[in-house]
């Protein structure tokens, strides 16, 4: 039975109640999350608000997948280092600068400034998904990191009829004054409800390699999201996918030497961590896969003769009870990984994810049918998401919790952008004409369904191969969690030297 081991014991002496601070997590988690449709609904209108060009404008968009790319396993390693709490808090303030620089930008190099800050807040999630182990009692633990998960799949729902009743009629700007506040609010929650808990550990953060795996991941993210609008042949493209996959390979080979690495790799290459990560890839593909495909049916025009012909604001919302539905499958998830563990649940995900693929090949000639389809699909995203953090918590050491929690959030974000560039691909593969416009065939989005149909598939076959079947699992005292916060601060942690267990 995968689930904590009952000598694992939350901290005690904390003065705030466990559901507040489940809560304030998850409430933060969803402001985050919400940044990444928030410019959706002006996307085409951009590059006028801006004074740029369409290909200038989508930078926009692009900025703050980078920023969470690379904020998230930087923002865990930190909260390892330094203690949870104060990165929660200092991601909150990145959130409302970024938040308040976007407000106040009406051109595009300080707009993207901004974006990337608040990008860089989606670092928040993978490190309240450690926090929260740490805060909570045994019997709200899987609950709590099911709900805090879900929150990725909940805000990229909402986010996309929130941003378009907001812009409707409105100055653009209000999009990023909202964001400001929940920004506020963040900081403030916090501030008041997190409790201060000694999870700070005596090591440092390698700079270095955080400066390589940025440039390694925005080189190869940058090449995978743009290849459509560059060519996926031109150097250009290429260059940029290449060379970051070389830039990622010398990173590896220079964090394997450390003894106090950024991200340590040899956790990484665990068994059940690396199957639980390359998982992740395809749940995430899974997950923007249908968040891309099934809006543009959505909003297709009725001359198609397979479009629904809904605006913006309409397909949001046919959308948003699918991404709730990860909210509330939160318990269900709960539920199986102390029944059947992890392993089975992350299976579990896959296939329910595929059946939502193939349901929505058939399901095209309404909304509501669409609305069915999309609601088992991210059913089973929203399990996937609860169970793969617990994996990765149930098989690294505390010390490297945060960072390989937001390994864990790479993988996903990985998964998604490798997801819009074969989209997008797929949907130009078969065109007619409309107007003197090229639009995609109906025979172009059930062939995007079965991709995805056929990635969550091999997402669940890999899930099957999350334990080893020689080794062991991290004794209990492994995973014990630091000493409790009403002591005083745990002795230093000695430096890693080659023969450490975990090094």
């Amino acid at each position: 039975m995968n689930i904590p081991d009952p000598d694992v014991r939350p901290r005690a002496g904390t003065p705030v109640n466990p559901i507040v601070i489940v809560i304030t997590l998850g409430v933060s988690s969803l402001f985050v999350s919400l940044m990444q449709s928030l410019v959706l609904p002006i996307q085409l209108e951009l590059p006028g608000l801006l004074n740029t060009s369409p290909a200038n404008a989508s930078w926009v968009l692009t900025a703050t997948l980078l920023g969470g790319a690379v904020a998230m396993p930087v923002a865990g390693r930190l909260a390892d280092i330094f203690g949870k709490k104060p990165v929660l808090v200092a991601l909150s303030v990145v959130l409302l600068v970024g938040s308040l620089i976007c407000a106040l930008s009406d051109t595009l190099a300080p707009m993207l400034v901004g974006r990337v800050l608040q990008g860089m807040a989606m670092g928040y999630i993978p490190v309240a998904i450690s926090f929260v182990r740490e805060v909570t009692p045994l019997h709200l633990v899987n609950t709590a990191v099911a709900s805090i998960s879900a929150m990725l799949g909940v805000g990229g729902a909402l986010g996309l009829p929130l941003a378009a009743w907001l812009a409707d009629g409105r100055d653009w700007h209000i999009l990023f004054w909202v964001s400001l506040g929940f920004a506020a609010v963040m900081v403030v929650l916090s501030l008041l409800f997190l409790p201060h808990v000694h999870d700070a550990q005596d090591a440092h953060l390698d700079w270095l390699g955080a400066i390589g795996l940025a440039i390694g991941l925005v080189a190869f993210l940058v090449g995978i999201s743009k290849g459509q609008d560059w060519g996926w042949t031109s150097a250009t493209t290429l260059g940029a996918i290449f060379g970051g996959l070389a830039v990622l390979a010398l990173w590896g080979v220079f964090e394997t030497r450390l003894d106090d690495p950024l991200v340590d790799l040899r956790t990484m290459a665990r068994r059940p961590v690396l199957m639980t990560n390359l998982a992740a890839v395809l749940i995430g593909f899974g997950m923007m896969a249908q968040a891309i495909v099934v809006p543009q049916l959505l909003e297709m025009p009725e001359a198609t003769g397979y479009g629904l012909g809904r605006s913006i604001l309409q397909a949001g919302l046919w959308m948003a009870p699918s991404g709730l539905m990860m909210l509330l499958f939160a318990p269900v998830s709960s539920k199986l990984l102390s029944t059947i563990g992890g392993r089975l649940t992350l299976t579990l995900s896959g296939l329910v994810l595929a059946v939502g693929y193939v349901l929505a090949i058939f399901l095209t000639g309404a909304p509501w049918q669409l609305l069915i389809a999309t609601c088992v699909g991210f059913a089973g995203v929203g399990i996937g998401y609860a169970a793969m953090p617990t994996l990765i918590l149930e098989n690294v050491p505390p010390a490297e919790a945060g960072a390989s929690v937001g390994v864990n959030g790479l993988a996903r974000s990985i998964g998604t952008t490798v997801s819009g560039a074969v989209m997008a691909v797929v949907m130009t593969s078969r065109t007619m004409d409309l107007g003197g416009h090229e639009v995609p065939t109906l025979g172009s989005f059930q062939l995007c369904f079965i991709v995805g149909a056929v990635a969550a598939a091999i997402g669940a076959v890999l899930a099957a191969f999350v334990y080893p079947l020689r080794g062991r699992r991290l004794a209990p005292q492994e995973l014990q969690p630091p000493a409790p916060a009403a002591g005083p601060p745990p002795p230093a942690r000695p430096p890693r030297h080659p023969g450490h267990p975990n090094g």
